[in-house]
């Protein structure tokens, strides 16, 4: 079992910054794929980014450019950097750990979730 807890969301105005963190804690974390995951109201939850346990990283392409995941397995904690952000990036962002090496895209591939935390991105 992994359990993820999501922090850092709040209120910004457009072209403006945000630092997410997610602390895991349970088994090894450094050997779980992470990645960031939101859904806005009536939407389907969004692939946003991934980072493998080697640090490879994949990006959805509305957020190529503007974000940036990291992870720092010492301190069991992934990070999402959110610059220049939009009021399309409005959403609650979800923490997300699965076994294995390769970075999905499926939100279902995941298999430990955190409780989220929202994002209000103001124009």
């Amino acid at each position: 079992q992994v359990q993820l807890v999501e922090s850092g969301g709040g209120l910004v105005q457009a072209g403006g910054s945000l630092r997410l963190s997610c602390a895991a804690s349970g088994r090894p974390f450094s050997t779980y794929v992470m990645g960031w995951f939101r859904q806005a109201p009536g939407k389907e939850r969004e692939f946003v980014a991934g980072i493998s346990w080697s640090t490879s990283t994949y990006y959805g392409d509305s957020v190529k450019g503007r974000f940036t995941i990291s992870r720092d397995n010492a301190k069991n904690t992934v990070f999402l950097q959110m610059n220049s952000l939009k009021p399309e990036d409005t959403a609650v962002y979800y923490c997300a750990a699965r076994s294995g090496t390769v970075i999905a895209a499926d939100p279902g591939a995941y298999a430990y979730w955190g409780q989220g935390t929202q994002v209000t991105v103001s124009p």
